[in-house]
Protein backbone atom coordinates (compact mmCIF):
# COMPACT_ATOMS: atom_id res chain seq x y z
CA UNK A 1 0.00 0.00 0.00
CA UNK A 2 1.37 3.37 -0.95
CA UNK A 3 1.59 6.26 1.48
CA UNK A 4 -1.19 8.25 -0.25
CA UNK A 5 -3.58 5.28 -0.21
CA UNK A 6 -2.73 4.55 3.45
CA UNK A 7 -3.41 8.15 4.53
CA UNK A 8 -6.69 8.20 2.59
CA UNK A 9 -7.84 4.97 4.25
CA UNK A 10 -6.73 6.23 7.65
CA UNK A 11 -8.67 9.46 7.17
CA UNK A 12 -11.89 7.63 6.28
CA UNK A 13 -11.47 5.26 9.24
CA UNK A 14 -10.77 8.13 11.62
CA UNK A 15 -13.82 10.02 10.40
CA UNK A 16 -16.00 6.93 10.98
CA UNK A 17 -14.62 6.49 14.50
CA UNK A 18 -15.15 10.17 15.34
CA UNK A 19 -18.72 10.00 14.05
CA UNK A 20 -19.38 6.98 16.27
CA UNK A 21 -17.84 8.77 19.25
CA UNK A 22 -20.06 11.79 18.87
CA UNK A 23 -23.16 9.61 18.56
CA UNK A 24 -22.25 7.60 21.67
CA UNK A 25 -20.95 10.48 23.77
CA UNK A 26 -22.85 12.48 26.33
CA UNK A 27 -25.24 13.94 23.80
CA UNK A 28 -26.69 17.39 23.81
CA UNK A 29 -26.15 20.02 26.44
CA UNK A 30 -27.94 19.64 29.78
CA UNK A 31 -29.84 22.86 29.13
CA UNK A 32 -31.48 21.31 26.07
CA UNK A 33 -32.57 18.14 27.85
CA UNK A 34 -33.14 19.42 31.37
CA UNK A 35 -35.88 21.89 30.58
CA UNK A 36 -39.18 20.21 29.82
CA UNK A 37 -41.54 21.75 27.32
CA UNK A 38 -44.34 23.27 29.41
CA UNK A 39 -46.83 22.68 26.60
CA UNK A 40 -45.66 19.13 25.97
CA UNK A 41 -46.51 17.47 29.27
CA UNK A 42 -48.54 14.33 29.32
CA UNK A 43 -51.09 15.75 31.74
CA UNK A 44 -53.38 18.76 31.54
CA UNK A 45 -51.80 20.58 34.48
CA UNK A 46 -48.40 18.98 34.76
CA UNK A 47 -45.24 17.92 33.04
CA UNK A 48 -45.77 14.26 33.89
CA UNK A 49 -48.75 12.34 35.30
CA UNK A 50 -49.13 8.86 36.73
CA UNK A 51 -52.18 6.80 37.63
CA UNK A 52 -50.99 5.25 40.89
CA UNK A 53 -53.67 2.55 40.69
CA UNK A 54 -52.02 1.21 37.54
CA UNK A 55 -48.37 2.37 37.55
CA UNK A 56 -45.38 2.72 39.86
CA UNK A 57 -46.76 0.48 42.59
CA UNK A 58 -43.37 -0.70 43.90
CA UNK A 59 -40.39 1.09 45.38
CA UNK A 60 -37.72 1.66 42.76
CA UNK A 61 -40.10 1.81 39.81
CA UNK A 62 -39.71 4.86 37.62
CA UNK A 63 -41.22 6.74 34.73
CA UNK A 64 -39.53 9.20 32.41
CA UNK A 65 -40.91 11.84 30.15
CA UNK A 66 -40.57 15.46 29.20
CA UNK A 67 -37.00 15.67 30.53
CA UNK A 68 -37.95 14.26 33.96
CA UNK A 69 -37.26 11.02 35.80
CA UNK A 70 -39.85 10.17 38.46
CA UNK A 71 -38.99 7.42 40.95
CA UNK A 72 -40.98 5.84 43.76
CA UNK A 73 -38.62 5.89 46.75
CA UNK A 74 -41.13 4.71 49.41
CA UNK A 75 -44.36 2.71 49.48
CA UNK A 76 -46.87 5.31 50.68
CA UNK A 77 -48.85 7.36 48.16
CA UNK A 78 -47.53 10.63 49.54
CA UNK A 79 -45.55 13.24 47.58
CA UNK A 80 -42.50 12.52 49.77
CA UNK A 81 -42.58 8.90 48.51
CA UNK A 82 -41.49 10.09 45.07
CA UNK A 83 -38.49 11.93 43.65
CA UNK A 84 -38.89 13.93 40.44
CA UNK A 85 -35.70 15.30 38.93
CA UNK A 86 -34.30 16.38 35.59
CA UNK A 87 -33.11 13.33 33.73
CA UNK A 88 -30.09 14.99 32.09
CA UNK A 89 -26.87 14.82 34.09
CA UNK A 90 -25.60 18.33 34.74
CA UNK A 91 -22.10 17.31 33.67
CA UNK A 92 -22.74 16.62 29.99
CA UNK A 93 -26.41 15.78 29.59
CA UNK A 94 -26.46 11.98 29.66
CA UNK A 95 -29.72 10.59 31.07
CA UNK A 96 -29.27 9.44 34.66
CA UNK A 97 -30.64 6.17 35.98
CA UNK A 98 -31.88 5.30 39.45
CA UNK A 99 -30.24 2.59 41.56
CA UNK A 100 -32.84 1.35 44.00
CA UNK A 101 -30.20 -0.73 45.83
CA UNK A 102 -28.03 2.37 46.40
CA UNK A 103 -30.88 4.88 46.69
CA UNK A 104 -29.31 7.37 44.28
CA UNK A 105 -29.25 8.55 40.70
CA UNK A 106 -26.18 7.61 38.67
CA UNK A 107 -24.89 8.92 35.37
CA UNK A 108 -23.72 5.89 33.38
CA UNK A 109 -21.36 7.97 31.26
CA UNK A 110 -18.88 9.43 33.75
CA UNK A 111 -20.13 8.16 37.12
CA UNK A 112 -21.64 11.29 38.64
CA UNK A 113 -24.00 10.44 41.49
CA UNK A 114 -26.94 12.42 42.85
CA UNK A 115 -29.18 12.06 45.90
CA UNK A 116 -32.96 11.80 45.65
CA UNK A 117 -33.02 15.55 46.35
CA UNK A 118 -30.76 16.18 43.35
CA UNK A 119 -27.63 17.02 45.37
CA UNK A 120 -24.29 16.00 43.86
CA UNK A 121 -22.82 13.09 45.82
CA UNK A 122 -19.92 12.39 43.46
CA UNK A 123 -18.55 14.23 40.44
CA UNK A 124 -17.48 15.08 37.85
CA UNK A 125 -20.85 16.92 37.94
CA UNK A 126 -20.76 19.99 40.20
CA UNK A 127 -24.31 21.28 39.73
CA UNK A 128 -27.30 19.53 41.33
CA UNK A 129 -30.15 18.09 39.30
CA UNK A 130 -33.25 20.28 39.11
CA UNK A 131 -36.10 18.99 41.26
CA UNK A 132 -39.80 19.13 40.44
CA UNK A 133 -42.93 19.31 42.60
CA UNK A 134 -44.95 16.14 43.10
CA UNK A 135 -48.67 16.46 43.91
CA UNK A 136 -51.13 13.63 44.50
CA UNK A 137 -54.89 13.96 44.15
CA UNK A 138 -56.72 10.70 44.68
CA UNK A 139 -54.76 8.17 42.63
CA UNK A 140 -53.32 10.73 40.21
CA UNK A 141 -49.75 11.91 40.69
CA UNK A 142 -48.76 15.09 38.86
CA UNK A 143 -45.25 16.48 38.43
CA UNK A 144 -44.99 20.23 37.89
CA UNK A 145 -42.30 22.90 37.90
Amino acid sequence: MERKEFLSTLGISLAAVCMGCSLASCGSSPAEEATPDPDGGDGPDGLLTVNLDAEMKNTGEFKTGNGIILVRIAQNNLPASFAALQIACTHQGTPVTYSNAQGKFICPNHGSEFSTTGAVLQGPATTPLKTYTVQITGSTLTVSS
